[in-house]
C-alpha cells in the first residue's frame, strides 16, 4: 500500500526543480519518455538519473556528449552508455504491445554512423528486433544489394544519408517496406547543414517515403516503433 501511494505521488508528472517529468506518457502513447540531455546540467542529469533509478523505472538520455557524461560520474550496476549514439541507457521499456517485425536501419557512410546508432538505440530501448547495415551509400550503390536479401524481409527501413541524401529513395524503389528518411548535417558546403538532403528526401520521386527532421534519430526511432505495432 506505502508504494502505491509513493508511485501515485508522482502521477502524471514528477517535478525536479527545474525539470518536469512526463511519468504519464508510456500510459498515453505506450513509449515512455526519452530524456534530451544536450543543455542540461550535469545537477539535473543526476537527478533525472536519480528518480529513474530510485523506482527502478527505465529510462533513456539521448545527446549526451561523452564529456557531459564523464562529468556526471555515474558508476551504477545496468547503466549502459552508447558512446557513438550519445545516449546513456538504464535498462529496457518493456513492449506494451507486440512487435510484427524487424526494422532495419541503413545509414549511407560512416559519417553517418552517430545519427543511425541513436536510431538504433532508441528502437532497441522500447523492446524492437533490429538489422543494422552501414556505408551502402550511393557512391558505391552495388553495395547496397550485398544486404538486399535482409533488407526484403524488414517490415521498416529508416535511411540515414547526409551529402544529397539519395539513400532513401533508391532503397524505396527497390523495396517493399515503407522507409523513413533522417537526413544528416554531414557534407560539403552546398549539404547546407542537412537542408540539402532533407529536401532531397522531401522531393522523392518514390512513394513511400516518410522524413523526419535533421540529425532527428529520436524522432525516426520512435516513428519505426510505431509503426512497428500499427
Amino acid at each position: 500500500m506505502e508504494q502505491a501511494l509513493d508511485a501515485l505521488r508522482h502521477l502524471p508528472f514528477a517535478k525536479l526543480g527545474d525539470v518536469v517529468l512526463d511519468t504519464h506518457r508510456q500510459l498515453r502513447k505506450g513509449l515512455g519518455e526519452i530524456i534530451y540531455g544536450a543543455g542540461k546540467s550535469p545537477a539535473q542529469l543526476r537527478q533525472i538519473v536519480e528518480f529513474h533509478l530510485k523506482r527502478r523505472l527505465p529510462f533513456l538520455v539521448t545527446r549526451l556528449e561523452p564529456p557531459s557524461y564523464r562529468r556526471l560520474r555515474l558508476r551504477r550496476r545496468g547503466l549502459v552508455y552508447h558512446e557513438t549514439a550519445r545516449a546513456l541507457q538504464g535498462g529496457t521499456q518493456p513492449a506494451l504491445f507486440p512487435s510484427k517485425g524487424k526494422i532495419a536501419i541503413l545509414s549511407a557512410g560512416a559519417s553517418d554512423l552517430k545519427v543511425a546508432e541513436e536510431v538504433r538505440v532508441v528502437v532497441e530501448f522500447f523492446g524492437q528486433e533490429t538489422m543494422v547495415f552501414h556505408d551502402r551509400g550511393v557512391a558505391g550503390i552495388h553495395r547496397l544489394m550485398d544486404c538486399a536479401d535482409m533488407l526484403r524481409k524488414a517490415r521498416i527501413i529508416v535511411v540515414v544519408a547526409g551529402m544529397e541524401g539519395a539513400l532513401p529513395s533508391v532503397v524505396a524503389g527497390l523495396f517493399e517496406a515503407p522507409v523513413i528518411g533522417v537526413p544528416t548535417s554531414v557534407g560539403y558546403g552546398t549539404n547546407l547543414g542537412g537542408f540539402a538532403p532533407l529536401l532531397t528526401m522531401l522531393n522523392s520521386c518514390t512513394a513511400g517515403v516518410a522524413v523526419v527532421g535533421i540529425d532527428n534519430g529520436v524522432a525516426a526511432g520512435v516513428l519505426a516503433t510505431l509503426m512497428n505495432r500499427a
